[in-house]
């Protein structure tokens, strides 16, 4: 694991517990539906992820969009579909969403490292 990707997830975990500890019904509520949307329904959890990601990048949101790539790398996604994924993003977002896409593809290929 790259040190990128380690620092990132360290980074996430430890933040999160601290959220997570602070006790608050709002924030744990919150916590809950994210885990519960991108379960498998009448969509899979994969497309779910990949829904996730291109809102993430059109918000442009790097921690959102890395968390999503993470996934997407996860559940099997692989790279054309992610040049895809990344053009509806840039589609939908407009030019403003590139430097966001330069980003999410450093950090697919991290995880493609292994």
């Amino acid at each position: 694991m790259s040190n990128v990707i380690k620092e990132y997830k360290e980074y996430r975990e430890r933040m999160n517990e601290k959220l997570l500890a602070t006790n608050n019904k709002v924030i744990k509520r919150i916590f809950n539906l994210d885990t519960n949307t991108y379960m498998e329904g009448a969509l899979s959890s994969k497309v779910k992820e990949m829904l996730g990601l291109v809102s993430s990048m059109v918000l442009r949101c790097d921690d959102c969009i890395k968390y999503h790539l993470e996934q997407c790398y996860k559940l099997g996604v692989n790279s054309e579909e992610m040049y895809e994924i990344f053009a509806v993003a840039n589609l939908v977002g407009g030019t403003i969403v590139i430097p966001h896409t330069r980003r999410a593809l450093e950090f697919w290929e991290e995880l493609n490292k292994g």
